[in-house]
């Protein structure tokens, strides 16, 4: 009896911590990590301070879990069912696809995290600064991979740069999380899919296009 007391007093631990931090990563998109603390996040939450201490001693580690927790996040909603696709430029799509659907949604009050987050952090040394350094690098490598796949498959022109379609791809994406958030600009996401599908139409071979 006292074990499974203890397993369900664990599992409610670790899901109320799931869901504090599912919280973390919605205000910090808003309000930037550097307004995440453990004061901020207790209101938030409705919650004691001593009450959240007992999850994470410092705000520094409140940050670190909650860039974690984005990470999370990002793969299960994108990285995850892209898998099921073929490898090359129909696995690209989907990942494209399904990150637009992702940063579209606004699961988040601020939308992209990494977006907001880097942006704040990308000049200021430090583990947060390298940790999201990490997570959005992992990304434009994976995208960077499928370029490759499609390049050796036949499915893109010979002469593709994998690292600077990445770059571009990336870039149409942020351009629409900036302009959506900035300017209300409920467009943006369609024209960054329509920018993308010309970019990836006009790197298929010659003898493709006719």
């Amino acid at each position: 009896m006292k074990t499974e007391k203890l397993d369900r007093s664990m599992r409610h631990g670790e899901r109320r911590r799931r869901e504090i931090l599912a919280l973390a990563v919605d205000l910090s998109s808003a309000e930037g990590l550097e307004g995440l603390s453990i004061g901020r996040l207790a209101d938030e939450a409705g919650l004691s301070k001593s009450g959240l201490y007992g999850h994470f001693g410092s705000k520094e580690e409140l940050q670190l879990a909650a860039i974690a927790a984005a990470s999370r996040a990002f793969e299960t909603a994108v990285m995850l069912p892209s898998q099921d696709e073929e490898p090359g430029l129909m696995r690209l799509r989907e990942m494209l696809e399904l990150w637009l659907s992702h940063v579209e949604r606004r699961d988040n009050r601020g939308g992209c995290f990494l977006f907001a987050t880097s942006s704040e952090f990308g000049s200021r040394p430090g583990e947060i600064r390298k940790k999201l350094a990490f997570a959005t690098r992992a990304w434009l490598l994976a995208l960077e991979r499928e370029v490759r796949v499609a390049v050796r498959s036949g499915e893109f022109e010979p002469d593709t740069d994998p690292r600077q379609l990445a770059f571009e791809l990336h870039a149409f994406v942020q351009e629409a999380n900036w302009a959506r958030e900035l300017f209300d600009d409920s467009r943006a996401f369609r024209r960054a899919q329509t920018a993308i599908n010309h970019r990836l139409r006009s790197l298929r071979p010659h003898s493709s296009k006719n």
